[in-house]
């Protein structure tokens, strides 16, 4: 997917590119003017996404779309909210208010993706994908404990010990009941088909929760639920909006 930001504040522009990255999207293309993005658009090829502020050091964004027949799906990136009704007349997917909200970006970049028809790619499986796939999900076995280095030693921890798993700074640690982090040598991703789906549910794209550890749910900003858990308070523990309808059928 080709993508470009247009946006005249520079570390904003490098915030986005590097929260684009944790959704393995790549905008090596940053223009910071309307002047400087007409020029560009008049000499390249057209991406298939643009995130654009609307408010650049020269003018409004809209100036470009007056010289430059533009048929790219825009995201917008703006501190501004009066320009809403003008921008969903362009090719617009969202309209996304500073600061960007980490899984608001997800979630419009994936209604991005679920408009856009993506190339089909030839599935290949090797046996122990296909073991997965004929092992009932009531009958397979799922991770007991975890093996964490503590120091020169090996530490193990059961999973009925663990209240949550989480990402940080590129690291996948857990926590446990005692309050305590470990880092481990895996991801998230791979976490995906390792943990009873009964007792762990991924809230977001940073979180697993254990439904034992769960003490409170309140109600959050974009119709989203904050998760209290009994011990770990170091970050914010956020049900994504696009996850609260089936969290909510998790707990039930």
């Amino acid at each position: 997917m080709n993508v470009i930001i247009i946006e005249d504040e520079k570390p904003s522009a490098r915030r986005l590119q590097r929260m684009l990255q944790s959704l393995d999207l790549k905008a090596e293309v940053m223009l910071h003017s309307v002047e400087e993005s007409i020029e560009w658009f008049k000499k390249n090829e057209h991406p298939d996404l643009i995130f654009l502020d609307i408010q650049l050091s020269d003018g409004l964004s809209f100036e470009i779309f007056e010289t430059i027949d533009i048929k790219s799906a825009i995201i917008f990136t703006t501190a501004y909210d009066e320009y809403a009704l003008q921008a969903f007349k362009l090719n617009s997917i969202d309209y996304l208010l500073k600061p960007i909200d980490e899984d608001d970006l997800a979630t419009a970049v994936n209604k991005y993706k679920a408009r856009t028809p993506q190339p089909k790619q030839a599935v290949t499986l090797d046996f122990n994908d296909i073991k997965k796939l004929l092992i009932n999900p009531l009958d397979r076995e799922y991770k007991k404990r975890f093996s964490v280095k503590v120091g020169q030693h090996l530490k193990l921890i059961n999973i009925d010990e663990i209240e949550c798993f989480y990402s940080e700074n590129k690291g996948t640690y857990l926590h446990t009941t005692e309050g305590r982090n470990y880092l481990l040598d895996t991801t998230l991703e791979y976490l995906e088909d390792e943990l009873e789906p009964q007792t762990f549910f991924r809230i977001n794209r940073k979180f697993f929760v254990n439904i034992n550890a769960i003490k409170d749910m309140v109600s959050y900003t974009n119709s989203r639920l904050q998760i209290k858990l009994n011990s770990y308070n170091e970050q914010d523990v956020i049900v994504a909006r696009e996850r609260v309808k089936d969290f909510k059928a998790w707990l039930e």
